[in-house]
């Protein structure tokens, strides 16, 4: 079932192809990331055991069970388990340290990264997915649903695919490499980055498109008009260099390209 794919239409009617996330990937991704909780809610325990009077004895912590401490170490521990799928999801683009390792994340329907209210609805509705035990309504569902989603899927409009392969070098990407820059020149948190709309989108696509082949003063000019649009967005400087704005707009691309550009 891993090797079923689904074609979304996105509202700017470009057509793309995913290759959905089964149940075996995901699982491995949700084992990975509850490892990760355990071993946080076992050292909050053991913070609160240890930091209760009498030299955190286990007598101590029994005798004061009913404490401030133990209520507010409870209410962190749930709202550790729930915000950590939410916050990740929303906050990394769709991944949790487990989802990453594996290979997946989670989109909407329409083939963008999550929105703020997807993530929570689908984040939220754990609860019910986690029903009786283990997971086990969650598991059923993503088995037997033709895109294997849970009822957090179906609710919150979204859907888990395997990351994009390599895609051929363009004539853009080539200028990228012999310039000797990457994703990693430029940092720019995920909140950042959705200040950038579809029009913001295209029109960077079609600067990094036409770049090879535009004349040099004709080149210089768009690169200034648009840097003084984008970048600010971003929360980045303008450079004085035309070269500087250059390099940061084609990485930029790069960076927007991942988000809005998925192939198989």
């Amino acid at each position: 079932m891993d090797q079923e794919h689904v074609n979304v239409k996105t509202p700017e009617y470009v057509s793309l192809q995913f290759k959905l996330a089964g149940l075996g990937s995901r699982t491995a991704a949700f084992l990975i990331d509850q490892l990760i909780l355990m071993v946080i809610n076992i050292a909050i325990i053991l913070i609160l055991i240890f930091g209760m009077g009498n030299g955190g004895s286990a007598t101590s912590f029994l005798a004061n069970m009913s404490s401030m401490p133990v209520a507010i170490a409870i209410i962190l521990v749930f709202l550790l388990n729930w915000g950590y799928f939410f916050a990740f999801e929303y906050f990394s683009g769709g991944r949790t340290v487990g989802k990453k390792l594996m290979g997946i994340r989670v989109i909407q329907d329409n083939g963008h990264s999550l929105t703020l209210l997807s993530s929570f609805i689908r984040n939220l509705l754990r609860i019910i997915d986690s029903l009786p035990a283990n997971y086990l309504l969650g598991i059923i569902m993503i088995f037997f649903h033709s895109k294997h989603k849970r009822l957090g899927d179906l609710v919150g409009g979204t859907i888990v695919v395997h990351e994009r392969g390599k895609r051929k070098a363009r004539g853009v990407e080539k200028i990228i490499q012999s310039r000797g820059l990457s994703e990693t020149n430029l940092h720019i948190e995920e909140w950042m980055l959705r200040k950038l709309n579809t029009k913001d989108w295209k029109l960077l696509k079609t600067y990094a498109e036409r770049f090879p082949e535009m004349p040099f003063a004709s080149r210089r000019d768009m690169t200034r008009q648009l840097a003084e649009i984008l970048l600010p967005k971003v929360g980045l400087e303008v450079p004085q260099s035309v070269d500087a704005m250059e390099n940061k707009l084609l990485v930029l691309y790069a960076i927007m390209r991942d988000e809005w550009e998925f192939e198989l």
